[in-house]
């Protein structure tokens, strides 16, 4: 399996026949690196409506013929920019092309820049390559971090710390204590400068806390056994 991070909350991650975009805020990003085959996506995760989440989104799903999975307002949002798009909400589990993802709630907001309310914000479950993949999405913390753990066992959790819209770095180190995920991926930071963050203290402090910190550059692609 590959993750390659494109920056901000956007991954691409693919393994086997699965190829799935998580968020990708590109046009406008000034860190994104998009490193990987648009044209190869088949399933799309937004996990809220902000524009610095459904970002390229519904272009990239027309270019690809990928589905967009979403809650249903963001998802009947997306259809009514021409996507494909499959609405659903917390709780549901949805099958992807060879993965699938259960969604769970992230506490946050989720709009367009008109104001437009956009449904639930939500995270993601990810099974994908014989592995299971946590995309928190922009949260707090929260005792949902607990029931997760409790239900999964997560081999990647990939975390907000830029704080201000989210939660920051001491937060986010509970969290992955939380979740008990083996190995943690630093997300939402630097890129405005009100979520600057050091993502070499969240790790120092990931693993003081006994687990596995990657802190990824926009563009790189690692690969996970």
């Amino acid at each position: 399996m590959k993750i390659t991070y494109i920056g901000h909350s956007g991954f691409f991650i693919a393994a086997d026949d699965a190829e799935v975009l998580i968020d990708p805020f590109i046009t406008g990003n000034p860190l994104a690196v998009a490193d990987f085959d648009k044209s190869s996506v088949k399933d799309i995760l937004l996990t809220h409506g902000h524009f610095d989440h459904v970002g390229d989104s519904v272009m990239i799903a027309k270019e690809s013929d990928a589905t967009i999975t979403a809650v249903f307002e963001l998802a009947t949002y997306c259809k009514n920019k021409g996507a494909k798009a499959v609405g659903a909400n917390c709780g549901g589990e949805i099958k992807l092309h060879d993965a699938s993802a259960k969604i769970y709630p992230a506490f946050h907001s989720s709009a367009d820049n008109d104001g437009n309310y956009l449904g639930c914000p939500c995270s993601f479950v990810i099974n994908i390559g014989g592995k299971t993949i946590y995309h928190a999405g922009d949260n707090c913390l929260n005792q949902e971090f607990k029931t997760i753990g409790e239900m999964h066992k997560i081999d990647i959790a990939l975390l907000p710390i830029g704080g201000h819209f989210t939660m920051g770095i001491d937060d986010a180190v509970i969290a992955a204590g939380w979740l008990n995920a083996e190995t943690i991926i630093p997300m939402h930071y630097d890129t405005f400068g009100l979520i600057k963050a050091d993502a070499r203290e969240f790790e120092d402090k990931v693993a003081k806390a006994g687990k596995k910190c990657i802190v990824m550059k926009p563009g790189e692609t690692i690969n996970i056994n």
